[in-house]
């Protein structure tokens, strides 16, 4: 469905922070609607696209014509709860009640896209646990018309100075180019330092190079929490351990960077003044791949949960733009 200005359309579920839907815009594609249940992620949305539609619903109760006038849409991205599929959740799968997969598959029933993007964990891919849910996306895709196609990517081959591997699923409508994954990049990210050395001496922290050279690796996987649990820290033990590494105190986020008194000491230190420095929630999304002018509705746990939990958008731009790609060839265009 190209429009008259060639462009593409797309539909995002799922929304949260809007990591997934900046890049999706940055590959070409132009947001129908974004649907988004969560008042805060809402108002992140407003807040930095005050011309985006975003619709404050359950997926579940999300119907595209008669909240967003919507019948059709070239593709439908989102990013679904992982947390029935992740290892740090109860790994229910499908009988987890956020299980918002069988919505996404309704959905393209519905609009029947000429594309699908969807996101979750990187078990979702790899598990045995998970194969019937799998095998029951490819048949019911299949059966709509789709070829179907599941990878695990690394933020991390993408320019983003962290490991955060997800499974990306794509769907595209029989008739078009093959899609195929965009390469990532065989050269290393930027090291915790070199993207936070800025920020970490915007207010006069004279140690913020010593601090730079300290940081001298990737981040672990950044963890946002679920609706109900986490989100006040950088993650379980075993995370905060790998902060550490990192001179970086992951007991909890702060409300700005280090001031000129604070002194750089191993550990946690005390009274905020001494120690390893926290980070602040726009640090992280920074390590996200969020753009700097990106803003943040709520509270801080809400500001870094919106973060935590999101798609960075620099693989949700390689990603789209590689759809945007097949969807704008046919498969005759491929084979002449």
């Amino acid at each position: 469905m190209l429009n008259g200005d060639n462009s593409l359309t797309s539909l995002e579920i799922c929304a949260g922070g809007g990591g997934q839907a900046i890049g999706v815009e940055r590959a070409g594609f132009r947001h129908l609607a974004l649907v988004e249940h969560k008042a805060e992620a809402c108002a992140t949305l407003r807040l930095n696209r005050p011309s985006w539609k975003v619709i404050e619903k359950d997926l579940r109760e999300f119907e595209p014509e008669r909240d967003a006038g919507i019948t059709t849409v070239d593709l439908l991205a989102g990013g679904v709860p992982c947390t029935p599929y992740s290892i740090a959740g109860l790994q229910k799968g499908a009988s987890d009640e956020r299980d918002l997969l069988p919505a996404a598959l309704e959905l393209t029933k519905i609009l029947r896209p000429r594309a699908i993007m969807l996101e979750n964990v990187k078990t979702l891919a790899k598990s045995r646990e998970f194969s019937d849910v799998r095998s029951q996306i490819i048949e019911t895709l299949g059966n709509l018309g789709y070829e179907v196609h599941f990878e695990v990517l690394d933020a991390q081959n993408f320019g983003v100075s962290q490991t955060r591997q997800r499974t990306l699923v794509v769907a595209i409508q029989k008739g078009f180019k093959t899609f195929q994954w965009p390469i990532g990049s065989w050269e290393l990210p930027p090291t915790v330092g070199e993207v936070l050395r800025e920020s970490m001496q915007s207010r006069g922290w004279k140690g913020a190079h010593e601090w730079a050279q300290l940081a001298h690796d990737i981040a672990p996987t950044i963890v946002g929490g679920s609706e109900k649990h986490g989100g006040g820290d950088l993650g379980p033990e075993r995370a905060k351990q790998k902060w550490a590494k990192l001179a970086v105190n992951g007991n909890s986020t702060a409300q700005q960077v280090p001031g000129p008194d604070f002194v750089l000491e191993h550990g946690v230190g005390r009274g905020g003044r001494k120690g390893y420095p926290k980070l602040t929630p726009e640090q992280v999304a920074i390590l996200q791949g969020f753009p700097a002018d990106w803003q943040f509705a709520g509270s801080r746990t809400a500001r870094y949960r919106q973060i935590g939990n999101a798609f960075p958008p620099p693989v949700a731009q390689a990603v789209a733009s590689s759809i945007a790609d097949a969807l704008r060839h046919s498969a005759a265009d491929e084979a002449a």
